[in-house]
């Protein structure tokens, strides 16, 4: 009994355990069916493209795309503006620079001012006002036929008037309405070759110099002939209360 027991171990073993030749034949097999995949030449691989990528081609390309840290030191701007952006600095620069402009016009202005409110002051100073018997003063005589004046008188040509220049009756003037000027009704001598006649302020004339005259023809007379028509000749004023220029 114990023999046969024994035996019939023995061929319960020998069943279960593979045998050399199956180990070896299922080898066989196994490398028999990877020797297919080991003939297949591999793949080369494909040259990257050279150049900055993009975060969504780097994404779809499979790689790993480098984000700063929280760690990372923060990015300092010049000039101090901080956080700020370079539109903003930008922005800030055009600002400055039409600041610096406006304040350049503007001082320029205010020098203008100044240079010709001084120039105009020493223009009035020179002007032939009657202040204290102004003169003599020397310009060109003509004459003209007289009416109604800007002073608000009424003449003739036989009437001993004259017009001063538009510059001079301007710079007297006090007021918007003419006939209220300090230089109405004023007198003054004309002198030439030795002969002179006294004359009165009575209208303004346009196209007269500051030193020119332009009269009657009574006056004209005087002191040359008519066909002459321009002369040169010497004034002064006669009357010695003062005349402020405006």
């Amino acid at each position: 009994m114990d023999t046969e027991k024994q035996h019939a171990d023995a061929m319960d073993h020998n069943s279960n355990t593979p045998s050399d030749e199956a180990i070896k034949n299922g080898q066989g097999a196994v490398q028999g069916a990877q020797e297919p995949w080991a003939s297949v030449p591999k793949r080369k691989p494909v040259p990257l493209a050279k150049g900055p990528r993009t975060e969504s081609a780097a994404v779809n390309a499979g790689t790993a795309v480098a984000r700063p840290s929280a760690d990372a030191p923060k990015r300092v701007w010049p000039f101090g503006l901080g956080g700020f952006s370079f539109r903003a600095q930008r922005r800030s620069r055009k600002f400055l620079i039409i600041g610096v402009v406006a304040a350049v016009l503007l001082i320029a202005l205010i020098i203008g001012l100044a240079v010709g409110l001084t120039v105009g002051k020493k223009k009035a100073s020179n002007l032939p006002l009657p202040t204290s018997n102004g003169g003599p003063y020397e310009g060109d005589l003509t004459y003209y036929n007289p009416g109604l004046g800007a002073c608000g008188y009424t003449n003739s040509g036989s009437d001993m008037v004259c017009a001063v220049s538009h510059i001079l009756f301007d710079a007297a003037s006090t007021g918007s309405d003419p006939n209220d000027n300090p230089l109405c009704g004023m007198k003054l001598r004309l002198r030439r070759n030795g002969k002179s006649v006294d004359v009165k302020v009575v209208d303004r004339c346009v196209g007269c110099a500051v030193t020119d005259l332009d009269v009657t023809e009574a006056v004209f007379e005087e002191v040359a002939e008519l066909a002459q028509g321009r002369v040169k000749v010497e004034w002064a004023w006669l009357e010695k209360s003062p005349v402020s220029a405006s």
